[in-house]
């Protein structure tokens, strides 16, 4: 058989009965193969420093086994029946795991106990600096990697049924305890770094330790397997260390290698780490960001110094460990011997940690943003980005708007000019696509917002980087909530830019603006969900290339609260009974770049009940969740359409005389612009400040400050492009401008992103909470 990737012939002291091993599982493993009649062949996985793990092939099926080591253990350790356990029931909760198919405790068959597991194809990568990859895509994978972390950390032991799986409270003190009762174990000579870290330890443990969140206990890059194109997690591995206690001792676990000693290898595995100094690796600040961001919590950790220590009283411990299987044997990777001489520098890396009260880097203010700074990776994109519309986007702005000029009353209104196909996959090769996805561009919500604004100068330019409403939030509702068999299906195509999309929420029946009114109906009908009613105000459905809408509509039969009872349904557009009605006008613009603005009728549109998204009754807690970030990049691009009307108002004010001099000679003129550029920057500061609290606290501790800005931005804009028309006087309202169409689109936003109304009553609500909180302090 073809040899599976980082595998060697099963070593001698691994060695167990192949044929033994096929008999048990032909009769205990169910879809086992009894053809063709080949016997099982088996490989030995050359990495993991633990419990052995092999490649199984029976014809065309492959699965993995691991197993406990033969001979003398450490006491407590390789305990594979717990690794099946919490693998069986993250599998079952959803989490990217190998699905657990078979447990033997029977000794006789190989010797130990062991599980199988299915084998999952992918990418795995034994160097962490991920040489093999751009670094666009190195920091992709690496937010991957963190957003899953924070994932995991946000289930509930209950609802994984693992109640009593760890030890209960006080899991620092137990870590603590068991890491020196191994090391004591396994030392073979006395090493004084580790006995006094074991002792600030002990002597600095957190208060309040009872933290109950399950934990992997070993979680790095190179254990997770990716994708094999995209940065998309598909199973986390070895869960011999899980347990439950503390997320921040995962968190430090993984951070770790930002502090790693020079003088030693990673684990063994490669050459002297170059990993702070490779480019593309988001820094610790990024993904202590990112991580705190998916979990809805402050950036501010406490006793992070104490976890960074701990882990590598963790790391000395299991390389002293490995050393002590390679005496007696039993070890199960080749390069056993060379972690003898590691346990020491890490010993002495974990003290100086320990020490430590700051943990930034060295990432420089923004030109524009000095409050709020971007990162290094978000500053090249931006000055990239730059460059790309002034070399590429700026000048096809006239043939673009001529193209809609001609063809605005003809059947081909809704197709786009060539340029803009041909724009895109210039973008997409210099690697400005999908920008907007942290997950897959590394940028924070600060980074993307300048990015944002930037693309506002141009009414076409989003669609460019492939971050044009409502794809982006239809993208990001997938990513975030989709199966994956959706998101095989309809967000990796979106992300491609191989199809579009639209989202239907507003109905022409009922106010919209209170989204509970929606009469739209949703019912289970064995695998089906029926959808009947009436949506508009489904943007870009006129796109030729529009394949699928999200559509929320409401489950009449659930008794649940007010905002329990929608859901939200994937609909392809070709589906019968969907009827796209017709296309709503703007003040007066069909707006064709947009792809229009549609009402739709469902008419008992049968859809498979595997396109409804996430569950029965959440539709409006999906709807929280795409409509946080989404904001921030209107807001940004709105500010960027801001610029370019005010860049308009300043030419014609100093072209045009009126009454013997120039128009910015005129008092009032010169006010309009002095205003402008006060509303400019304070509505971008606003704007960065929700983006900010977005990037350290999530967006459900920033919805004061999102709720802000969709009031702030587009009023500040407005007033702008206002201005800009009555310097420009009838040529402003003219096509010969595009101030007019600005007016449009800005004056929607207070509507489309909900009325102003409503974003106020929710400010207020949540000021005088805060108030309250304060209040109540005080006294």
């Amino acid at each position: 058989m073809a040899a599976e990737p980082g595998t060697t012939p099963v070593r001698e002291p691994h060695r167990f009965d192949q044929g033994a091993l096929e008999k048990y599982l032909s009769r205990h493993l169910a879809g086992f193969p009894v053809q063709p009649p080949e016997a099982l062949t088996a490989r030995q996985y050359s990495s993991g420093q633990s419990n052995p793990t092999f490649y199984l092939q029976k014809g065309f099926r492959t699965y993995v086994l691991r197993k406990k080591p033969h001979g003398p253990l450490l006491p407590r350790a390789h305990k594979v029946d717990r690794e099946y356990h919490v693998q069986k029931a993250l599998f079952s909760a959803g989490f990217p795991v190998p699905e657990p198919l078979l447990y033997c405790s029977d000794v006789s068959v190989l010797g130990t106990e062991f599980y199988v597991m299915e084998h999952v194809q992918g990418r795995m990568f034994r160097d962490i600096t991920l040489p093999e990859v751009s670094p666009v895509e190195r920091s992709a994978l690496y937010v991957a990697m963190i957003e899953t972390l924070a994932r995991l950390h946000s289930f509930s032991l209950h609802s994984l049924g693992l109640q009593g799986y760890g030890g209960g409270p006080g899991y620092c003190r137990r870590q603590v305890t068991t890491w020196k009762k191994q090391y004591d174990a396994s030392a073979h000579l006395d090493i004084p770094a580790m006995n006094q870290l074991a002792e600030w330890l002990m002597n600095n443990l957190p208060a309040g330790d009872n933290e109950e969140n399950l934990i992997h206990g070993d979680f790095r890059i190179d254990n997770i397997i990716f994708h094999p194109r995209e940065a998309r997690v598909l199973a986390v591995l070895d869960w011999e260390l899980s347990t439950t206690g503390h997320p921040l001792a995962d968190l430090a676990y993984t951070a770790a290698f930002y502090f790693w000693p020079n003088t030693i290898k990673q684990l063994g595995q490669g050459g002297t780490l170059s990993f702070r100094d490779t480019i593309g690796i988001p820094s610790l600040e990024e993904l202590i960001s990112v991580y705190c961001r998916c979990r809805g919590m402050s950036t501010d950790l406490p006793n992070l110094n104490f976890f960074l220590a701990l882990s590598y009283f963790k790391i000395a411990g299991i390389c002293q460990g490995v050393y002590a299987r390679y005496l007696l044997g039993n070890s199960s990777a080749e390069n056993s011997y060379e972690f003898a001489e590691m346990v020491k520098p890490l010993a002495e890396t974990g003290l100086l940690l320990s020490e430590r009260t700051s943990f930034t880097s060295d990432a420089q203010p923004s030109g524009t943003g000095e409050l709020f700074q971007q990162t290094k990776k978000g500053q090249e994109v931006l000055r990239k980005v730059k460059q790309f519309m002034k070399q590429h986007v700026f000048p096809a702005e006239k043939e673009v708007v001529e193209y809609y000029a001609r063809d605005e009353n003809s059947l081909d209104r809704w197709k786009k000019p060539s340029v803009i196909e041909k724009l895109k996959e210039m973008a997409k090769a210099e690697g400005l696509w999908n920008l907007f996805l942290p997950a897959i561009s590394g940028l924070s919500q600060v980074d993307y917002a300048l990015i944002a604004e930037e693309t506002g100068k141009c009414f076409f330019a989003p669609e460019i980087f492939n971050c044009h409403a409502p794809d982006t939030g239809n993208m990001e509702v997938l990513h975030l909530y989709g199966s994956e068999e959706q998101k095989k299906q309809w967000l990796e195509p979106l992300l491609q830019g191989k199809i579009s999309s639209c989202f239907c929420m507003s109905e022409p029946d009922v106010a919209s603006s209170d989204a509970t009114n929606m009469e739209c109906s949703i019912q289970r009908d064995g695998d089906s969900y029926v959808v009947s009613g009436k949506k508009w105000w489904s943007s870009g459905a006129g796109n030729t290339n529009c394949k699928v809408a999200i559509v929320m509509a409401k489950n009449k039969n659930l008794s649940a609260s007010r905002y329990r009872q929608h859901s939200m349904i994937i609909v392809p557009l070709d589906i019968p009974g969907l009827k796209l009605v017709r296309p709503l006008s703007v003040f007066g613009y069909l707006d064709q770049p947009h792809g229009g603005h549609f009402e739709i009728h469902f008419n008992e549109v049968r859809v498979p009940a595997s396109n409804l998204i996430l569950g029965e009754g959440r539709g409006f807690e999906i709807a929280q969740g795409r409509l946080g970030p989404g904001r921030i990049h209107h807001c940004m691009r709105a500010i960027g359409t801001a610029e370019c009307a005010l860049q308009i108002m300043c030419e014609r004010a100093a072209q045009r005389v009126t009454f013997g001099k120039k128009l910015y000679h005129h008092e009032v003129v010169a006010h309009w612009i002095a205003e402008s550029r006060i509303a400019i920057e304070q509505a971008r500061l606003l704007t960065l400040k929700a983006a900010n609290s977005i990037d350290t606290k999530g967006s459900a501790q920033a919805r004061k400050e999102i709720a802000m800005i969709k009031v702030v931005a587009p009023r500040a804009v407005l007033k702008v492009v206002d201005y800009a028309i009555q310097v420009c006087g009838g040529a402003g309202v003219s096509q010969d401008f595009p101030l007019a169409r600005m007016f449009a689109f800005i004056r929607t936003l207070r509507i489309a992103d909900g009325p102003d109304e409503v974003h106020l009553s929710a400010i207020a609500k949540l000021e005088l909470r805060d108030q309250a909180k304060q209040l109540t302090s005080k006294m």
